[in-house]
This record gives C-alpha cells, sequence and structure tokens, in this order.
C-alpha cells in the first residue's frame, strides 16, 4: 500500500530527472565535447609522448617581449607517427615565425590562408613528407601538428613571438603559460566546427609525472634602473648584469616545472609620469608606439569630479549570489561618492529604467534613493543590454566630468557584437568596464567589453571573491589622472592609429598609442587633457627617437592590435568582412591569427610505405586542479528549460500534497 501511495511522487521526481537530462534517452547524439583521461596503449611500437621538451629564451627589451619557444619531438618507438600537442600562449602573444628542424635540415615555414594551411598540411602528410601545422584555436590556445616522425627522428619546431607588456599598479608582468588547462563545453560532438574540436584532449591524472620538461630563460633589460624582480610561480637564479639588465633562469628541475604558469614581476624606479616614443622605420611602411604612463599614485586633489553611470543586470539569470554581490558593489562605489561627484543607475531586464534623466549629485539623500531603487529588484526576465547601454550613453552629460559606465551582468546575451560596436564608437566621451558575476559568466562578453572599451574585465565566480575583486574594481575606476586626452601631430604624418579614440588615462592602466608614419622622422606629437582643473600638456619631439632595427616588432604590435580590436576576443559570429580583412592582416604582416595559419613542408618522402599513427600528445593537469575538472555529465540545461521545470514542479506539488493526504485519510478510516 505505502508503495502504491508514494507512487505519484515517484513519478513526478523521474518525470523532472528525464527531462532536465534529455542526454539519457540519446546519449550519442548529445554527447558534449569533453576532456578525458589517457590511457596507454599496449602497443609498445608507437611512442605516446612525443614532446620531450620545451625550451624558452624570452628577452624583454623595455615594454616589448620578443620570445623564442624551441618545442623537441623524439620518437622512441618502431613506427612512424603524427603527433599533435595543443599548448597555450599569452592573449597578448603575436607569433610572426616558425622553423621546422629535422637534423641539419632548417624548414622555414609560411604563412597562408588557414584552409590552404590545413590543405597543404594534408597533402604531405599523405605523400609521406614530414611536415608541422600551426593553427590559432583561441587567442591563447594553439594547436601543433607533426606529420611523419619517423623512428629515432628528433624534430624541433622553433616559434617566435612578440607581445607588450603594459603595468598594472606599477607592476610589470611577463607569463608564460605551460599548459593547457581542461575545458568545460556544453557542445555537442556531433556537428561541432572544427575550431572547438581540441577541447577534446588527452589528460594525465592528477600527480602523474610531467611527460616532457620545461626551461627557461629571461633575459630583462629595461633602460631604467629596477626597484624589484620576483617570480612567484618558480624557484630561479637571478644574474644582475647591472642595475637595470637582469637574466633569469629555472633554478628547480626542469621535469616539475612545467605544470603551471610561468611568473615574472618587475617594477621601475620612479612614481611620475612616464612617457616615451618608439619608431621603426621598415621597407616599405613605418610604424610607431607612444606610451604615457600615469603616476603611481593619484592624490585626492588630482582626480576631478566624476560621472558614474552604473548599468546593472537584474534579469532571471541573476537572481541569487550574483545580483546580491552587485548591489554590495554598486552600494560600495555610490557611498564613497564625493557630494561634487554624479552618479545614476540603470537597471535592465527585458526593458531598461533609469533611476533619473539625467545624473544627480552624489548626495546622501540621492544615495538613499538609488540604494532603495536597487534593493527593489529581486531578478527575473530577459537580458536586453544594448538598448540600456545605448540609453545610458545617451544621458545628458557634463563637458568638465569625466564619465564612467559600469556593466555589471552574467552576460548570458547573444548580441555581443552590437555591445562592443556601442561601446568603440563611444570611447572618446566615455570610459567603459565590466563586472562579470556569476558561477558561469559569459567571458566572451566580459572580456570583449573590456577590450572594446580599453579597460580591465572584473570576474567573480565565487561568493568568496567578491570582496577583494569589488575592492580592486572599485579603486581602478575612480581614479582618472587625465581627462578629455587629445593626441595630436604636428610635421609628422601619423594614420591608421590605434585605437581610433583616446580614453581617459587611469592611475593604473597606461595609455598605448600604436600607428603608422610617413616622411621623415620629424615633427610633434602632442598629448593634452585635463588633469583635475589644470590643463595637461605633454609634447614629444619625434627627431629625438632612434627608427632603428631594434624596434621592428612594433610592426607585428600594430597588427595584432588592430586584429584584437576587429575579432574583439573571439571569433564567434565573425561577419565576412571582419574575417577577410582579419586574413588579410595576418597575410600581410606574417602573423597566426584565427584564419590564417604557419606551414612548414619538407620536399623529400620520408615515409613511402607504412601508414603513420595519430598521437595526441597527454596533457598534464595544472598544479591544484584535481581530476574532477576532467569528465562530461547529461546535457546543460538552458535558464528557460530549468525555470519550465521549476514551474512544474510548483505546479505538481499541491496535488502531489492532497492525495497523499487522501490517501492517509483512506487508510485511517480502513
Amino acid at each position: 500500500m505505502r508503495q502504491m501511495v508514494n507512487c505519484p511522487f515517484s513519478c513526478v521526481v523521474i518525470v523532472l530527472v528525464l527531462l532536465s537530462c534529455p542526454a539519457l534517452g540519446e546519449e550519442r547524439k548529445d554527447k558534449t565535447l569533453s576532456p578525458y583521461f589517457f590511457v596507454q596503449e599496449g602497443d609498445s611500437s608507437v611512442d605516446s609522448f612525443p614532446l620531450k621538451e620545451t625550451t624558452v629564451d624570452a628577452r624583454i627589451n623595455g615594454v616589448i617581449a620578443e620570445v623564442f619557444v624551441s618545442q623537441k619531438y623524439v620518437n622512441q618507438g618502431s613506427k612512424p607517427i603524427n603527433a599533435r600537442y595543443i599548448f597555450p600562449a599569452s592573449t597578448r602573444a603575436t607569433v610572426h615565425g616558425m622553423n621546422m628542424i629535422i637534423g641539419e635540415r632548417v624548414v622555414t615555414a609560411r604563412i597562408s590562408e588557414r584552409g590552404t594551411a590545413k590543405r597543404e598540411f594534408a597533402k604531405a602528410r599523405h605523400e609521406g613528407k614530414s611536415a608541422s601545422l600551426l593553427e590559432q584555436q583561441r587567442p591563447n590556445v594553439f594547436n601543433m601538428n607533426v606529420a611523419n616522425i619517423m623512428p629515432g627522428d628528433e624534430v624541433r619546431i622553433e616559434l617566435r613571438y612578440t607581445e607588450l607588456l603594459v603595468p598594472s599598479e606599477g607592476t610589470y608582468e611577463f607569463v608564460y603559460p605551460t599548459v593547457v588547462g581542461p575545458r568545460y563545453s556544453n557542445q555537442p560532438e556531433a556537428g561541432a566546427p572544427e575550431t572547438d574540436l581540441w577541447v577534446k584532449s588527452p589528460y594525465l591524472k592528477e600527480g602523474s609525472p610531467v611527460p616532457a620538461s620545461f626551461g627557461i630563460h629571461v633575459t630583462v633589460s629595461t633602460g631604467i634602473p629596477l626597484q624589484e624582480l620576483a617570480c612567484p610561480s618558480h624557484r630561479v637564479d637571478v644574474q644582475w648584469e647591472s642595475k637595470s639588465i637582469a637574466r633569469v633562469s629555472l633554478e628547480e628541475p626542469k621535469e616539475s616545472s612545467g605544470n603551471r604558469d610561468f611568473i615574472l614581476n618587475y617594477r621601475l624606479m620612479g612614481k611620475e609620469i612616464q612617457s616615451g616614443l618608439m619608431l621603426y622605420k621598415g621597407e616599405t611602411e613605418n610604424f610607431f608606439l607612444l606610451m604615457v604612463q600615469p603616476p603611481e599614485r593619484v592624490q585626492a586633489k588630482d582626480i576631478p569630479p566624476r560621472e558614474f553611470i552604473f548599468i546593472l543586470d537584474v534579469s532571471g539569470s541573476m537572481h541569487g549570489f550574483p545580483l546580491a554581490t552587485a548591489k554590495t558593489l554598486i552600494r560600495d562605489l555610490i557611498g564613497g561618492l564625493r557630494e561634487r561627484d554624479k552618479f545614476n543607475v540603470i537597471l535592465f531586464s527585458g526593458s531598461s529604467c533609469a533611476m533619473s534623466s539625467s545624473s544627480v549629485p552624489a548626495t546622501q539623500a540621492n544615495i538613499a534613493r538609488a540604494i532603495q531603487v536597487i534593493d527593489s529588484r529581486q531578478g527575473g526576465g530577459g537580458t536586453e543590454l544594448s538598448p540600456a547601454l545605448t540609453r545610458g550613453l545617451s544621458l545628458p552629460r557634463d563637458e568638465n566630468t569625466s564619465r564612467s559606465v559600469l556593466i555589471i551582468t552574467d552576460g548570458f546575451i547573444s548580441a555581443e557584437r552590437d555591445v562592443f560596436e556601442i561601446i568603440r564608437n563611444n570611447l572618446n566621451n566615455t570610459n567603459v568596464f565590466s563586472f562579470g558575476i556569476g558561477s558561469s559568466v559569459n567571458r566572451f562578453l566580459i572580456e570583449g567589453m573590456a577590450k572594446a572599451g580599453l579597460g580591465e574585465p572584473f570576474v567573480v565566480t565565487r561568493p568568496e571573491e567578491a570582496r577583494v575583486t569589488a575592492e580592486r574594481f572599485r579603486d581602478y575606476v575612480q581614479s582618472p589622472v587625465l581627462t578629455r586626452i587629445r593626441v595630436g601631430f604636428k610635421g609628422f604624418e601619423a594614420y591608421d592609429v590605434e585605437p581610433p579614440s583616446v580614453p581617459d588615462l587611469f592611475a593604473r592602466r597606461p595609455l598605448a598609442i600604436f600607428g603608422k608614419w610617413r616622411g621623415n622622422a620629424e615633427g610633434l606629437i602632442e598629448v593634452a587633457g585635463k588633469r583635475e582643473t589644470e590643463e595637461y600638456a605633454k609634447t614629444f619631439r619625434v627627431s629625438e627617437a632612434d627608427p632603428g632595427e631594434a624596434n621592428s616588432a612594433l610592426r607585428y604590435l600594430w597588427a595584432r592590435t588592430r586584429i584584437a580590436r576587429l575579432s574583439d576576443f573571439g571569433d564567434r559570429g565573425a561577419v565576412a568582412e571582419t574575417k577577410n580583412e582579419v586574413t588579410s592582416l595576418g597575410l600581410a604582416y606574417s602573423i597566426l591569427t584565427p584564419y590564417t595559419s604557419f606551414v612548414a613542408v619538407m620536399d623529400a618522402v620520408r615515409n613511402p610505405g607504412e601508414q603513420a599513427k595519430d598521437v595526441n600528445q597527454p596533457l598534464p593537469l595544472p598544479l591544484g586542479v584535481s581530476n574532477l575538472a576532467v569528465g562530461g555529465g547529461c546535457s546543460k540545461v538552458p535558464e528557460p528549460e530549468l525555470g519550465l521545470l521549476v514551474a512544474l514542479f510548483i505546479f505538481v506539488s499541491p496535488f502531489v500534497w492532497i492525495y497523499r493526504r487522501w490517501s492517509r485519510t483512506a487508510r485511517n478510516g480502513a
């Protein structure tokens, strides 16, 4: 009898479980892309760990790092193999060269359109020629393929990349990532685009020995005395050549160093605004980089009047921890404003509403009113960010006030590129910052908004991270040093300047301006703006900069900066014209992009008969990451479906309760 009484409730639970995990009914169809654990095959004739060593030589000259990477592949088995290796890089890396070395033979890779390079590599592999192919899967994830590595072969792949080092809070940071961590994906494996298949990579279990050794040597040459230099990630040996030149190398065993990022931090002497101009005169084009760095600290008297417009996501997905954390952040920010500052609050979900038709002074009465408006919303509805952002940017403004728009959201929208375009078109009027809150924020949007707004992304995925991240964010946005910045050129013919519009200069965000120039290296570059109530002006005499070969990296950095602006931290939904422009830039400047790849092919046929075995190099788990990070599960339930399930449960629960009361009454009566 008890089984029959509980039957309706049990049925409801079963139905809800089945609805929430539809993959149970069609497992093969909905199987998602997932990393997996490596299992050693019984065939000892196949070398499953062809990558034996990675060595890095990084040379930091001023604010530019030139990095040379060497990967050594050795086939210790008795059968030919095709090796595939997924490896990371800095998101700012501009890869501009690759060589393949087998014995005494050096093959210089060519840059080609991605599809063309892939076909050329596949043809060489089929013909038994040794070949290599380097592809970009994400701005910080690369895929290396090496075909027809014969038994006993030692193949070296050499990469060259450049990146600009931009200080944060006065500290320069050079990072060399060593391993790609396992990535969660809810995308079905069947029909997944080729650029996403790398997610399905083999991993070694936690605590397993790292199969490839890692070594790195870094030379730091700044031209200005170094105040501090430290490596928080590894034990290193530091040799000082002078006060401004240091040589850093690993002190710990190479076999245990490749499961975490190598991080080197350094600080320079001096606290005033440091500015500098770098020139490069090429064969067909000339390039420049202007760096304007603010002082380390901003005195209260130097902070101009500010206007903050808070655009807060109050949609259904923000309910709970995200919205509660966002409210705390805004309350803290508003509470720290001065009465001469102004602010406004815009709440958005399926529609948007503003606290006021124009920003109001930060009086105690207005602050209390704003907090009441914020606390009145609990989360619900859709997520329409673009109209809310347009509304915020269209509010009347005081020309003498520095305006900052703070977008606080989990980012669950699909119209990312509309948002990026709105931000880019208003850079000369407004500073835009993004704050992602939630257990699984849309990083494409959060990081893309920061990139488009020339700011920094801030993300909180767990409640315990909120306070520290919020404090860092608050310090970052509320201290502009220079506002209403203008860059002018007199007697110096500059063009193709990046960024096209210049944002305010913040205490912890140096300004970097790239561009091209024609004619002679002469004339003036003038940077003007407002510092508190005073006019600021700085003039750079172009003739004082040396347009030497030492600055040749500027051509790659300019191209990378333009590509980053065009692609906005990813290629999802890229329109054809953007893809064509990025492809053209990659081919013209010989750099790796989402649409251009490096390919190297030896002329000689080295494997005329036997089919080579495909080998995916297993990756170590990053230090501190457990085995739980690898594996798949049920299909993810989208937010609308989850809401439907909750509604269904609420609807059915009263009937179950009534039925159980009736059943108990019937039993007692019996």
